[in-house]
């Protein structure tokens, strides 16, 4: 596998929930894969409606989630996700979003919104170093059947 990733960059979740639903910079769009949904049906014991809608035309994902009338996804209460067992892949992802070309060559990048993410060598946060964005990209691969990413 053949990655980029950014360098000296370092993380820990501050728990404040920005990322489970809409700012005043940014709609969110929680995207889920059928897998995703499955699981967190499960998880959750409701039925998909109840939580997501079907989209189409944003391959591989098949669903949205539900957010509040705040904003907020559904299963975000006091800044804590109710399913983080579960959670999508999407969310698993974040800070960081996974893009890759048709040569197998895939691109790390990191948000500049999250107040977890402390770029540079040092700082708060634990640095995280290739193996943390291999364990991501074959965690993606596993979730789309091995393939296209």
């Amino acid at each position: 596998m053949r990655f980029d990733y950014p360098a000296d960059v370092r993380f820990s979740c501050s728990k404040c929930g920005l990322c489970c639903g809409d700012t005043n910079k940014k709609v969110r769009h929680v995207l889920l894969l059928k897998s995703d949904a499955e699981r967190i049906a499960a998880e959750a014991k409701r039925e998909i409606v109840t939580f997501a809608s079907e989209i189409s035309e944003k391959t591989p994902y098949v669903y949205e989630m539900h957010k509040d009338p705040s904003g907020k996804c559904v299963f975000l209460q006091e800044n804590g996700c109710t399913i983080y067992e579960a959670r999508p892949l999407i969310c698993r992802f974040y800070p960081f979003e996974l893009s890759g070309d048709k040569k197998g060559f895939f691109t790390f990048r990191v948000t500049d919104e999250c107040p977890g993410v402390c770029p540079g060598a040092t700082g708060v946060g634990k640095k995280l170093a290739a193996s943390y964005f291999r364990a991501l990209l074959e965690l993606a691969r596993a979730e789309l059947n091995d393939g296209d990413c």
